[in-house]
């Protein structure tokens, strides 16, 4: 056995794909998850499974009287427009919620601590991109913001407690296992609809960009940071790697590519754009490359026939 790792979010999206990564690695492996978005069925039979949520004693104690090799942070708050609702509930579980887990791991030894951070939402709108991890910060959403502050808890921590912290700053992950229903990803939405034989909604006139990274390169993201030699905290981005393609794909593009992916026609449609919507997303992923010796594997293509193949699969 290589060590004992916690994955919060387990049971959900890329926590799920995460928690299965370390397990083949050889880790003993523990999900804690409340099941508020994630799923029984992700969480990998030969983990250990925890339901409760973060900010609770339980989760704090589990860290805390279990030594952990690796406290995997998934579990969030992710959807922007609830944060923009109610940006208090939005804190608690995304920033009170880190900091009981700190609180845990401190207690328990556990030094090492991967971070699922955002690079879609702690960097400002600019048309200089791709952005590198020391572009600037302007969170425009109140989850943007709970995200950078998580980064600065954790350099604290790193720096008061010799804790090893690093942040991996994903771009806009899709793949099997993603919800098609409430708040996600246009990938999982468009194959949904399409698998139904409804109408795709693009909202304005498609041609605002992001980076499409698949959860497998970025399962692989998350052992490779776990590996990483930590070095003193310089500044937050010191700490942090930017996961992504450092490819500009529109949504008109990605409908596209979805559509020469799985043979079928599109319907689509437009609608009036959503206010407060980065028009251009893209991350440089250079520094991932060189110090975790990690790159993209999937190709787009084959990435949207993957998701839509299982979605048609797993969603009735």
């Amino acid at each position: 056995m290589k060590g004992r790792a916690l994955v919060t979010g387990g049971a959900g999206f890329i926590g799920s794909h995460v928690a299965d990564h370390y397990l083949r690695e050889g880790y003993e492996v523990t999900v804690v998850d409340d099941l508020s978005s994630g799923r029984l069925e992700n969480v990998p039979q030969a983990a250990e499974f925890v339901q409760t949520d973060i900010g609770s004693e339980e989760a704090r104690a589990l860290l805390a009287e279990t030594t952990f090799d690796i406290l995997n942070h998934h579990a969030a708050q992710m959807d922007v427009r609830v944060s923009v609702e109610d940006p208090a509930f939005d804190a608690r579980t995304n920033i009170l919620g880190l900091v009981n887990l700190l609180e845990g791991a401190r207690a328990g030894g556990t030094r090492r601590v991967v971070f699922a951070s955002s690079g879609g939402v702690v960097y400002g709108e600019s048309d200089e991109l791709p952005h590198p991890e020391e572009a600037r910060k302007l969170p425009v959403s109140p989850y943007g913001v709970s995200k950078l502050t998580s980064e600065f808890y954790l350099a604290a921590y790193a720096m008061l407690y010799d804790m090893e912290c690093v942040s991996l700053r994903y771009a806009n992950v899709y793949g099997p296992r993603q919800n098609p229903h409430g708040e996600a990803g246009v990938v999982a939405i468009f194959c949904s609809k399409i698998k139904a034989g409804e109408q795709i909604t693009i909202y304005g006139d498609g041609e605002q960009t992001r980076d499409y990274v698949n959860v497998l390169d970025v399962a692989r993201a998350n052992m490779a940071a776990t590996r990483w030699p930590v070095p003193p905290v310089q500044t937050i981005d010191s700490v942090a790697f930017n996961i992504g393609t450092e490819t500009e794909t529109s949504v008109n593009e990605l409908a596209q590519t979805l559509a020469d992916a799985t043979g079928l026609d599109l319907d689509t449609s437009h609608a009036a754009a959503r206010s407060g919507e980065l028009q251009r997303s893209c991350v440089a992923v250079g520094r991932a490359a060189q110090e975790l010796d990690w790159k993209p594997q999937i190709q787009l293509k084959d990435g949207l026939r993957q998701t839509y193949e299982w979605i048609s699969e797993n969603t009735a």
